[in-house]
């Protein structure tokens, strides 16, 4: 039986040779990027294999370097042959190269080897995101960088950070010191609460940054700031109850917000910072400058969803004196959509839009305005890109708002035909990890994992192409099964996919299963 590699997210171009490459700890490894030492890493995580660097060139060695003009931005080519070799167009181009070579590892009567191939390799879109809700539920450090570990293996490059909420404050802050004193140690439905310090955060910071990742900070304004008033009374103003509010409190069992009390419940909507006050403007700049100093990746994330007893015109004023003090500071601000709302939002703010994959045109029209304003815009339709929305109905974990969202759902879309702007105007896609119902670890894995594959290919893959559908992509998948299961990870063994290893025939000559270049990259 012939398929294509067994490779997620696919690649935009490959040709698989005759015959295999053994793997044997006999192999070396040339070169002195940190993505040779990954690489071993990984190798001998999967297989038990350990491989040794060398300077020499010697036949069967695996060769990574970089090389500029060799690929676009965050490209590579693979070629195995009589020698393996990785070129990277930059180090992120090198280190997917890598992430794309484990994953060709396969076991057969006890032997690892690699196919005879050669890659040629780049992203459609820039901004390949996920999101981890730390506030609603609390992950420590080395959850997140479990987290960081799985979603780099699939190519992301973005790990936005959800730290304030209603629920909890989850960052440091020298100048409010009260946030973290009063305000972090609670969570939702009473479970155990927690923040980073300066350091931790610096430290997740680093990990990402050495796995290509960019971590974008997020402190949700104006609403969602119930936690603020824990600790700073006189920066919120009173709980806006709404009927929704009222009746998913009283079907869940979860009591109402209570000013100066926290907040265990899910509601939304019912909480706002003091948009005429000053002080409200200082804790804003302080926070966010404090964060800038953290934070050396060119976006901090300042909210905006759901501010629903928010007046409109005070909305539309906090957005612009928002955006405008993270500009300010040095920073691109990003924002949901709704914050598109106001007709003055910085200059080049980068909108995120939520809405479903048929905008309402409330939300079409909102988030036009960032690209109006020169800004762009990150896909994160709810009812596609959303992963805490439920596999099947009765799934144990997530929720159904938006949709129910299986795997085949989350595979089939496309960003640039959700909204009404220039394709241009489409960083790329966020998948978000909203923490309701996830109270541990291993539960966000399973809403994420496969989910998170699927949209790593919409992110990353041509949109068109051999390969480019969901039969491929369901027999691909499964082959990310025996590295989950080796690395411990508690994916949701979805029956839309067939799970066992299908016996896989490499000798097929020449099969050429997806575009010959890329961005005028010829093979």
């Amino acid at each position: 039986m012939v398929l294509p590699l067994p490779l997620v997210p696919l690649p935009a171009s490959a040709i698989v040779g005759e015959g295999r490459m053994p793997v044997t700890e006999s192999m070396r490894v040339i070169g002195d990027s940190p993505a040779a030492i990954q690489l071993m890493d990984a190798v001998a995580h999967r297989t038990g294999i350990r491989l040794t660097t060398t300077d020499v060139a010697e036949p069967g060695a695996i060769t990574l370097r970089v090389e500029s003009g060799a690929a676009p931005t965050e490209g590579y080519r693979l070629s195995i042959g009589e020698n393996l070799q990785i070129v990277g167009g930059d180090e992120a181009g090198l280190f997917y190269g890598v992430q794309t070579l484990v994953q060709l590892l396969t076991e057969e009567s006890g032997v690892w080897s690699l196919p005879r191939v050669e890659i040629v390799d780049a992203p459609r879109f820039p901004r390949r995101g996920v999101m981890l809700d730390v506030t609603r539920h609390f992950f420590d450090v080395a959850e997140v960088k479990r987290f960081i570990d799985e979603t780099s293996a699939l190519k992301y490059n973005h790990l936005h950070l959800h730290l304030s909420d209603d629920q909890g404050w989850r960052i440091q802050i020298d100048s409010w010191p009260k946030l973290t004193e009063l305000s972090s140690a609670s969570a939702a439905d009473g479970d155990r609460g927690g923040f980073y310090t300066k350091d931790e955060y610096r430290e997740i910071v680093a990990y990402a940054a050495a796995r290509h990742m960019i971590v974008i900070p997020e402190i949700d304004l104006p609403g969602h700031t119930h936690a603020i008033g824990v600790a700073y009374p006189d920066l919120v103003e009173e709980p806006v109850l709404n009927d929704a509010l009222v009746s998913q409190a009283k079907e869940l069992g979860q009591p109402l917000p209570v000013k100066g009390e926290p907040y265990l419940g899910w509601g939304v909507g019912h909480s706002s910072v003091r948009i005429h006050e000053e002080r409200t403007y200082e804790f804003v700049r302080d926070v966010i400058r404090e964060l800038v100093e953290l934070t050396p990746g060119p976006y901090i994330h300042i909210g905006g969803d759901e501010s629903l007893g928010t007046p409109q015109a005070d909305f539309d004023l906090f957005a612009e004196r928002a955006t405008a003090i993270v500009v300010e500071e040095g920073k691109i601000p990003v924002a949901w959509h709704e914050m598109g709302s106001a007709a003055g939002i910085a200059e080049g703010t980068v909108g995120q839009y939520w809405g479903m994959t048929t905008p309402s045109e409330t939300h079409a029209a909102e988030a036009a305005r960032f690209v109006e304003r020169g800004g762009a815009l990150i896909v994160s339709a709810a009812d596609a890109a959303y992963l805490d929305m439920k596999y099947t109905p009765d799934f144990p974990l997530g929720l159904t708002w938006a949709a129910v969202v299986d795997v085949q759902r989350a595979y089939s879309w496309d960003p640039v035909a959700v909204l009404d702007v220039p394709d241009s105007a489409i960083l790329g896609i966020e998948a978000p990890l909203w923490s309701e119902t996830t109270r541990t670890y291993a539960d966000v894995e399973q809403l994420v994992f496969p989910r998170a594959a699927a949209l790593a290919e919409v992110a990353w893959s041509p949109q068109e192409g051999e390969g480019r559908d969901w039969e491929s992509f369901r027999g691909r998948i499964a082959s990310l099964a025996p590295g989950w299961r080796a690395r411990g990870v508690n994916f949701h063994a979805s029956p839309e996919i067939d799970w066992a290893s299908p016996e896989i025939d490499w000798a097929s000559p020449e099969i050429d299963w997806a575009s010959p270049e890329i961005d005028g990259v010829e093979q």
